[in-house]
């Protein structure tokens, strides 16, 4: 369970305002992306089953009330927010959330949450960090996995993400975006996600003699084995394990030449008739570089990934926030924008269409809660009421599923293209009901409102 604690200062200080002036009135705030990430035409969303949990499970323990009670910023609080407030606390509130797997652009809402104040207030620093990690992780993912084109993609990150708990997360992310499985074996355990792993190149250097550690490691695993075999001398060892008859399922290329060597290792396999010896390639791989050893008719069956998803190593943040689009007076909802010169909002609860023609999705439409767009799906749904949840969680190979499912629906220039060349992005229309509010919102404020929202 995530500690209440894993929060900024200032959420508290909010809390302990509102409770000071007696606000419990709703809130609703709405979780998104400003602007997509260079290289990035779409998103992956990803994280709510875990943003879930951890609003189910939100709770002050003593111990975190006594030392908050110490903490100076909040030395003129009444006491009664520690005596009373924090040992009853626990999120009560809302939830309407894009399904995991969903593809999604700029400015369309991941999560809404309404709540009374201090409950939205307190969960935005761990839903942003829940939501915009794994969801960049799956972004990152799922061009990995366009790229390798029908390949398997194993995800290979563990050692390399910013942290133990992040790469079981991100383990479970890249698995929703396409990858077959991950060598994370805690994500296997905890998310019901296939597990796969070779050797070490320690393996190697641990036997006198390169085949003695190929008979040793085979002699446990047997022909399920896959051979790292590129210690010494790639080309050298296919033909050792060829001449001992040896049968691996796969060999794996870590360094070198890829697309030479393969070929010249799939020449050595298949003069020995090991057809079905697949071969693996790993190493610092992204897209770009699989997109180009295809391009060069390397004979690659499968990769596996590590850094460039799990650390998201070309845009490791993304740029999301939590912002509030309505309030309530006096019983009634009382929507509201920020109007920062370049970071305005658009104000009222919010639904995405998107607009489908002939089984393809042709643009978003991004309207008011209420609303109806013709020939579209809503992408919002609710997933929490009162605080908890409306349904079980998805198994994660299901989500797979959905997700490989909706990229097919984009547009071939939106899911496909890899490079930074100019390409027409995803149209994302507002509706009238929300162009019409910012006018009204702008108006009532004395300020001139933009034609178009900003986007």
């Amino acid at each position: 369970m995530l500690s209440a604690l894993v929060t900024d200062l200032y959420q508290l200080t909010m809390m302990a305002g509102y409770r000071a002036l007696g606000d419990d009135r709703p809130r609703t705030f709405e979780l998104f992306v400003r602007t997509l990430p260079p290289h990035r035409r779409y998103l992956v969303a990803a994280g709510l089953d875990t943003a879930l949990d951890y609003l189910e499970s939100l709770r002050f323990t003593a111990d975190e009330i006594a030392w908050l009670r110490q903490v100076p910023a909040l030395a003129r609080v009444p006491a009664a927010f520690f005596d009373e407030f924090l040992p009853r606390f626990a999120f009560r509130g809302e939830v309407w959330a894009v399904e995991e797997g969903e593809p999604v652009f700029a400015n369309e809402p991941l999560l809404r949450v309404t709540a009374p104040a201090p409950e939205a207030q307190l969960v935005e620093t761990a839903l942003l960090a829940i939501v915009t990690q794994q969801t960049s992780v799956a972004s990152k993912a799922a061009r990995v996995v366009r790229a390798a084109a029908g390949r398997p993609v194993v995800e290979f990150g563990t050692r390399r993400a910013p942290g133990l708990e992040a790469s079981v997360l991100a383990a479970r992310a890249a698995c929703i975006a396409g990858c077959v499985g991950t060598s994370n074996v805690e994500a296997g355990r905890r998310f019901d996600l296939p597990v796969a792993g070779t050797m070490a190149h320690s393996w190697v250097l641990g036997f006198p003699d390169e085949i003695e550690a190929f008979r040793g490691f085979m002699a446990t695993f047997g022909d399920a084995a896959t051979l790292l075999i590129d210690t010494y001398d790639t080309v050298a060892a296919a033909r050792r394990i060829v001449d001992e008859g040896l049968r691996p399922a796969a060999v794996r290329l870590d360094s070198g030449d890829l697309p030479q060597l393969a070929r010249e290792v799939r020449a050595v396999l298949d003069a020995a008739g090991l057809h079905g010896t697949r071969i693996m390639a790993s190493g610092d791989l992204d897209e770009h570089r699989i997109a180009r050893l295809l391009g060069e008719g390397a004979p690659i069956d499968a990769f596996g990934v590590g850094t460039s998803i799990s650390a998201v190593a070309d845009a490791p943040a993304l740029g999301a926030v939590y912002k509030l689009v309505e309030t309530t007076a006096d019983g009634a909802p009382q929507p509201v924008a920020k109007r920062s010169a370049g970071k305005a909002t658009l104000p009222g609860r919010k639904q995405v269409w998107r607009v489908m023609e002939r089984g393809a999705a042709s643009h978003d439409v991004l309207a008011l809660e209420g609303e109806t767009i013709d020939n579209a799906r809503s992408l919002l749904r609710c997933v929490m009421r009162d605080g908890r949840r409306v349904a079980p969680p998805v198994p994660v190979l299901q989500m797979q599923a959905r997700c490989l499912e909706r990229l097919q629906e984009l547009p071939a220039d939106v899911r496909d293209r890899l490079d930074d060349e100019p390409a027409p992005a995803y149209r994302v229309e507002s509706s009238r009901g929300l162009t019409g509010l910012v006018e009204r919102v702008s108006a009532a404020r004395g300020i001139r409102a933009a034609a178009q929202p900003p986007r």
